[in-house]
């Protein structure tokens, strides 16, 4: 895993397409903004899982 230190305002570039934010540190909470392609669906972990285990309930 790569561990990155970012300040309100850096960028971490993902490739050409996506790129972070770092939007606001507030009280150990991190606020991120996502610029990537609409055809890229980007969810939090949770989120993500529970749309991978209703496409699994499906088959």
């Amino acid at each position: 895993m790569l561990v990155l230190t970012r300040e309100v305002g850096q960028v971490i570039a993902i490739n050409d397409d996506i790129q972070i934010v770092v939007v606001a540190i507030d009280h150990g909470i991190v606020r991120l903004g996502i610029d990537a392609p609409r055809d890229l669906p980007v969810h939090r972990c949770e989120i993500y899982k529970r749309i991978k285990a209703r496409k699994v309930q499906e088959q």
